[in-house]
């Protein structure tokens, strides 16, 4: 199930570029990025109460809530490079470097998580950094 979930997060990864190159125009990123993320926001907490998850608030750890608010730091800085990105350059430019988060979130978690990155996957690593360099 995993695989049909990545491949919905693909496509709908690629709808926001494209969404958000026209969505900018004339759009101060900053604000842009502002308003995405109150539709992202609403869109989770909607999905929170829909699903009944919002009892497991309770037994996030601390640990959990300070990892969580970091990935949320990193999201944000994210997204305002990104939008900013978009809005000064080609989407066919900006999003294969930004697609580049393949090859350092391998990278990272090899070294922070000391998961094993096979033959095969490093091979892919060294593609994709090509591919990228390619196509910009």
């Amino acid at each position: 199930m995993w695989a049909v979930y990545a491949v919905g997060s693909a496509v709908f990864a690629a709808l926001t570029s494209i969404l958000a190159k026209v969505g900018i125009e004339q759009v101060n990123s900053h604000l842009a990025t502002a308003i995405r993320t109150v539709v992202v926001l609403l869109l989770a907490w909607g999905m929170v109460f829909f699903t009944g998850s919002q009892a497991g608030i309770k037994q996030i750890s601390a640990k959990s809530w300070l990892f969580l608010i970091l990935s949320g730091i990193a999201t944000g800085i994210s997204w305002l490079c990104y939008y900013r990105a978009l809005q000064l350059g080609k989407v066919s430019q900006v999003v294969p470097i930004d697609k580049m988060s393949v090859v350092l979130t391998i990278l990272l978690s090899f070294f922070f998580l000391h998961e094993t990155i096979s033959l095969k996957a490093g091979i892919g690593v060294v593609l994709i950094t090509v591919g990228t360099l390619l196509m910009i």
